[in-house]
């Protein structure tokens, strides 16, 4: 049933909508395509996971330990390897490269500690009610993902249009040193950024996890791969265009799962999002308007 596909669509979606904004943040602030970014997903599923398994927290204080540790974990990253190159005046594609060093590390770091083998969060700590509607059957975790995905989602964006840490945001990413003259402490919303940036990344990695009931330390490559092309969709740097840019991915790819096969899924996916780029270049949202130094 075609109803059936868009609510499960709209569940995929939003969580590659959540990582996606995560990434575009870090991208419209900071001007720096951050590669790792799916590595700090990945390594926030698995520090969720651990505070259930070790510390027995329920689903919302695993999330917040996601968000925490994430976020944290990118805070360190811009301290460690973005600060340094951006007091250096790196080009943009210094960063990239470090950032996938970082990421590579991230990554043998977690195989090494947990292996390669799939592991998964406790089947109790998401109930199995399904509630049925109009014959659409929408399970707790699918209607959890949607209902906490737009709260994050709409918060964000509610900060960035209507309170003043937004309007300092938008006039860094308009141009940081114009900013700085204004008196705005550009470096401590650069840190801001990265914290929040990366807090969402481990969210959605937590619920990526539940939604495929596996975590494994090559997770966050094919989030990342997914990441990039939503944002590229929806126009580089713009917060709406991560939004209908992640739903529309994650319904090309259940439809295409459910109408033509889940081998050609990745390739009907990224297929559409080739065409529409033929089209608008730019993305959804794009403009030719370039980042002021």
């Amino acid at each position: 049933m075609l109803a059936q596909q868009l609510v499960n669509a709209l569940s995929l979606g939003c969580v590659y909508a959540l990582f996606a904004l995560g990434f575009t943040l870090i991208f419209g602030v900071l001007g720096v395509i951050n590669l790792s970014h799916g590595a700090v997903f990945m390594v926030g599923a698995y520090a969720a996971e651990q505070a259930v398994s070790h510390l027995g927290l329920p689903l919302w204080g695993a999330l917040i330990v996601a968000f925490a540790f994430s976020g944290v974990l990118g805070l360190v990253i811009d301290l460690l390897v973005l600060r340094p190159l951006r007091a250096r005046n790196a080009p943009h594609l210094i960063p990239m490269i470090a950032t996938i060093g970082v990421g590579i590390i991230l990554t043998n770091a977690i195989q090494g500690i947990f292996g390669a083998q799939n592991i998964r969060f406790p089947e109790q700590l998401v109930s199995n009610r399904t509630i049925s509607v109009e014959g659409i059957d929408v399970t707790a975790l699918e209607l959890g993902i949607i209902l906490l995905s737009f709260m994050l989602m709409a918060l964000l964006l509610l900060a960035l249009k209507k309170t003043q840490l937004g309007r300092a945001l938008r006039a860094i990413a308009e141009s940081p040193r114009a900013a700085y003259l204004l008196g705005i402490n550009v470096e401590g919303l650069f840190y801001l950024t990265s914290f929040v940036a990366a807090g969402l990344g481990g969210i959605a990695g937590v619920l990526i996890g539940l939604y495929s009931n596996a975590l494994f330390p090559l997770m966050g490559k094919s989030m990342l791969e997914k990441g990039i092309a939503v944002i590229i969709l929806g126009g580089m740097g713009d917060m709406r265009g991560a939004l209908i840019g992640g739903l529309f991915l994650g319904l090309a790819e259940v439809l295409s799962v459910a109408y033509v096969g889940s081998s050609m899924r990745d390739a009907v996916a990224f297929g559409l999002l080739f065409l529409i780029l033929l089209i608008r270049p730019r993305g959804l949202f794009g403009t030719l308007m370039e980042r002021k130094v």
